[in-house]
């Protein structure tokens, strides 16, 4: 049997390529080649271990015509064209948790680093000036440290505060009350966190739903005299309204590991007194290195020389017999969960997987596990249908599954139910031609949509024009619409419309529907 032949093109602890060898694999560290340079050797190699550097395009996979698994020695997976990998049946792997301790421990250090302007205070003592004065600083001790995102490195830097004597307290859509109680927090809506906290630290990904989430107004409505941390994503906070809010003295000091634009060689921010930069070191420990590449290197070995499954983003944990079936279920599934991720609000308690009819005959783990991939991505970026189950376990989601083996309306149907704060909603799906994914209702209400690309909920009263008035908002903003789908529970009643759309919905857009007559609710959906 010819080993599996593995290209390491970023740097990386050597004992990554001494596992590979180690299991079984021919190994080349092979770093800094340019694009063209590394589509010339790509078609050599079944495996491709990388970092952050290299860039796997869609004219690098096209010329990568052996490769069958790409690993990533980190969490982010930016530079890799995962759509275009999964067209050419490349599985994609990350190694979400090998730095969550060192990124934890980075935010600590920078939220001691604002609260005794240590920065400031090195430079002015190694200039000489000895300013014993200027440094005020202030205590950690009972100050309340404000969590937005509890997940895993969310929920370490709680751990961490806690045993610094500070109170904690949490938003996260997806923290329940019981995980809370376990981690010692309280869990509090955005405004009351902003409110009431002296220091601000994030953990959560980038997402529609989380850019921005500290605005120039939610900034406003934070305690004067605050000090802001990020190690998460650059965009998360407005960096202009971020300069504005230190120049004012709102906002005591602000520490950023990451930028909207990266490398960071320039911004209004450098330069603004109270404000600590670094350059995305959140990763960057001997430790964490090690772990990632470690990580990858076993979870790569295995997939090459077993076919065992870990940590995929775009693939399942599946027998060879059972794929084909449940390829276009998990399609289904998938969608129904993102579907329901972005449109939940509140604290949710439970979320069930309903299949009826056909479905009931399949495992219906990877289904399950495909729902709430598609759910909990929404809030991180790091999930797949492998470590989906035992994040929503960590976070203390009830997770039911329920068969009705009769047919009811369709041969085979998926249902997805979350209960929240709000009360109990459902989505429900069918299959097409056994492959074609439709959504089929949507919270009581009967539609037929497909769930893909850009999209636009609206939930609004059913009256005479409205289809007129959205049609012509969106044709006043050069926005093409794709498809158009209409349900309402009764004539003169509550109706929902999707809308697929060539091109992703501006927030101004957005706000121009909810002003219209009748709306309740507008949003942007992405599939």
């Amino acid at each position: 049997m010819t080993k599996p032949k593995v290209l390491i093109s970023d740097k990386m602890d050597p004992q990554a390529a001494q596992i590979f060898a180690e299991r079984g694999c021919d190994v080349d560290v092979i770093t800094g080649k340019t694009p063209e340079e590394l589509k010339a050797i790509i078609g050599q190699y079944d495996g491709l271990a990388i970092r952050s550097s290299t860039r796997v395009t869609a004219d690098i996979l096209e010329a990568a015509t052996n490769l069958k698994v790409i690993g990533r020695a980190g969490i982010g997976v930016d530079n890799v064209d995962i759509p275009e990998a999964s067209a050419k049946g490349i599985v994609v792997m990350n190694t979400p948790f090998g730095n969550s301790i060192t990124t934890a421990e980075h935010a600590i250090a920078l939220m001691f680093a604002l609260a005794r302007q240590l920065p400031e205070a090195d430079a002015s003592t190694q200039a000489g000036k000895w300013e014993k004065n200027r440094f005020m600083g202030v205590e950690l001790t009972s100050k309340t440290l404000g969590l937005i995102g509890a997940g895993n490195i969310g929920s370490i830097v709680a751990d961490r505060a806690l045993g610094l004597r500070m109170k904690v307290v949490a938003f996260d859509p997806f923290l329940s009350p019981e995980r809370a109680l376990e981690l010692g927090i309280e869990k509090v809506d955005l405004d009351e966190l902003l409110a009431r906290a002296d220091f601000i630290t994030l953990h959560t990904p980038l997402t529609d739903q989380t850019r921005n989430i500290l605005s120039k107004e939610n900034i406003a409505k934070t305690k004067k005299g605050v000090r802001i941390i990020n190690c998460a994503r650059g965009g998360l906070v407005d960096e202009a309204a971020l300069k504005e809010a230190l120049d004012s003295g709102h906002v005591a000091g602000a520490a950023l590991d990451v930028f909207v634009t990266e490398p960071a060689k320039e911004s209004p921010l450098f330069g603004t007194p109270n404000f600590v930069s670094t350059p995305h070191l959140g990763a960057s420990t001997s430790e964490a290195q090690v772990n990632v590449a470690l990580q990858v290197a076993e979870q790569m070995s295995d997939f090459l020389l077993t076919g065992g499954v870990t940590n995929a983003l775009n693939m399942p944990s599946l027998s060879a017999e059972e794929a084909p079936k449940l390829k276009p279920y998990m399609a289904l599934a998938e969608k129904l969960g993102s579907l329901v991720g972005q449109l939940t609000t509140g604290s949710l308690a439970r979320i069930s997987v309903h299949t009826e009819g056909a479905a009931t005959e399949l495992n219906a783990k990877p289904i399950v596990a495909a729902v709430l991939a598609g759910f909990l991505r929404v809030q991180s970026d790091s999930v797949n249908m492998v470590n989906a189950p035992f994040l929503a376990k960590e976070r203390g989601m009830e997770v039911r599954e329920v068969k009705t083996e009769r047919e009811g309306d369709y041969h085979t149907l998926i249902r997805v139910s979350v209960k929240t704060e709000a009360g109990e909603r459902s989505v429900a799906g069918t299959l097409f031609s056994n492959s074609e994914p439709r959504l089929v209702e949507l919270f009581g209400i009967k539609v037929e949509a497909e769930l893909a690309g850009h999209m636009m909920y609206i939930v609004n009263e059913d009256a005479p024009g409205f289809i007129g008035r959205i049609g012509t908002l969106l044709g006043e903003s050069a926005i093409n619409i794709g498809t158009f789908n209409l349900g309402r529970r009764e004539a003169g009643g509550e109706a929902v419309l999707l809308l697929s759309v060539d091109s992703p919905v501006p927030a101004s857009v957005l706000e121009q529907a909810r002003a219209l007559p009748g709306v309740k609710r507008a949003m942007a959906l992405t599939f």
